[in-house]
């Protein structure tokens, strides 16, 4: 089964709000997620997930610590292992990009009414990333 290494930002700002997109490609295309994706040869993880905030939402940011790891399979694709990162924006315009249909901030009672990507509520809860600020 391929293995497809991945990395996200988890963005939260002053009011416990949490950043998303929505996908525009599959796997779970239409869904919301959290800023991230492919880790490119020669990038590490948090270099993944600086690139891919500042393509899918046009913000510039700071990576701070691994949140969480977490392996999900997609029957077609493999496996992903996404690492989550706590991140800070220091810059830019937030805008839809790249492969986001489009981006939005959510509260954590928003998580209950957006059809989000496998799991995502969960971790965002358990980690109290929403709670950091």
């Amino acid at each position: 089964m391929t293995r497809v290494l991945a990395a996200s930002a988890v963005i939260v700002d002053d009011v416990g709000r949490v950043l998303l997109v929505q996908r525009g490609h599959e796997p779970e295309k239409g869904h919301w997620s959290v800023p991230g994706g492919h880790v490119e040869e020669g990038e590490t993880f948090a270099e993944a997930a600086r690139r891919e905030v500042l393509e899918e939402t046009g913000l510039h940011v700071e990576i701070g610590d691994e949140l969480w790891a977490v392996e999900v399979p997609y029957d077609e694709y493999g496996v992903f292992e996404i690492h989550d990162f706590a991140a800070t924006v220091v810059g830019g315009t937030l805008q839809a990009g790249d492969d986001a249909d489009d981006v939005r901030w959510a509260s954590d009672a928003d998580l209950d009414s957006l059809p989000l990507t496998k799991g995502l509520a969960t971790y965002l809860r358990r980690s109290g990333a929403m709670s950091r600020r």
